[in-house]
């Protein structure tokens, strides 16, 4: 067996900005930050969360997106200390969220902070956003990541993989199937083609086209800063979708408690089983409790468990 921690959105605190760097979006979502998101996102949950992850001490972590909040300089070099301390970049991989490339930003101060965590196994620390998708193996798994982040105008927070990055995902992943090993594509934003015009991925449809043909067995995903499953159709049954709560969502906040989850993958001989227990806050802070289950094989329809 085999044990995934899949956490996202943390969205770390904001940092003061200097007025020369609020030009454009930044001015817009640095207001927002301070008039609502500073009360939804609380970094006493996200340390929480990060208690029990390492209490719970997984096989690898996956962290879906959204580590920053309106991509100040400060706030990556921010997020690279914290992400020192959730884990080496061997037990944690990262991809990026809208809110990671808020604004369009030099690679080498911004994500690149962060590029070993993103590379994949034996490339260097990622200098681009050509690196992707990156493969990491762990195990059985084949983690493969991908980047929907992409600068967008104010009021938007779309996503967008591209033709490109679609298609290099494709031969990656029927490579991959060809291997046997279960393939767990990370991406930040749902890729489903039900989500709002204005948080949507673009191309869902384009990327679930893609799945049919390829396949794959589990989806991760972020964004929503909601834990919810769904499911889109591969070429022999369903792969799920799953997106997990903001791990700094505050109690009582709109998204919930914040939230990660604990994926158990286990081979079997008609395929693979997993078991992903929903992991949330305590009412007291300190660390999490199971907050409900979900179980099912690949190929097979999903199935909640009390």
């Amino acid at each position: 067996m085999f044990t995934l921690a899949h956490l996202s959105d943390p969205h770390l605190p904001m940092p003061p900005a200097r007025a020369m760097e609020l030009l454009g979006k930044r001015a817009t979502g640095y207001i927002n930050w301070w008039r609502n998101r500073v009360h939804l996102h609380v970094p006493e949950a996200l340390a929480g969360v990060v208690a029990d992850i390492k209490a719970e001490k997984p096989d690898h972590i996956a962290l879906t997106g959204d580590l920053v909040n309106i991509a100040l300089p400060t706030e990556f070099s921010r997020a690279a200390e914290w992400l020192g301390t959730l884990g080496t970049p061997k037990d944690v991989t990262v991809i990026p969220g809208n809110h990671d490339v808020y604004v369009a930003t030099a690679w080498p101060r911004s994500l690149g902070l962060w590029g070993a965590y993103v590379a994949g196994d034996g490339q260097p620390a990622a200098t681009g956003f050509d690196v992707f998708p990156t493969l990491r193996r762990r195990g059985p798994l084949a983690l493969v990541g991908l980047s929907s982040g992409v600068p967008k105008p104010p009021l938007l927070a779309t996503g967008t993989l591209g033709a490109a990055q679609i298609a290099k995902t494709e031969k990656l992943l029927a490579d991959l199937g060809r291997e046997g090993l279960c393939r767990v594509v990370l991406i930040h934003h749902p890729p489903l083609t039900s989500e709002s015009r204005y948080k949507r991925l673009t191309d869902a449809a384009a990327f679930q086209a893609m799945i049919r043909r390829a396949g794959c067995e589990l989806v991760l995903h972020g964004h929503n800063h909601r834990s919810e499953v769904a499911q889109i159709a591969g070429p022999t049954g369903p792969v799920p979708v799953i997106g997990v709560t903001s791990a700094s969502a505050a109690p009582g906040s709109k998204y919930g408690r914040a939230r990660w989850h604990l994926i158990r993958i286990t081979r079997e001989a008609n395929g693979w089983r997993f078991d992903v227990e929903l992991r949330a806050l305590r009412a007291d802070g300190a660390g999490c409790e199971p907050d409900g289950r979900l179980s099912f094989h690949s190929g097979q329809p999903l199935a909640m468990v009390a």
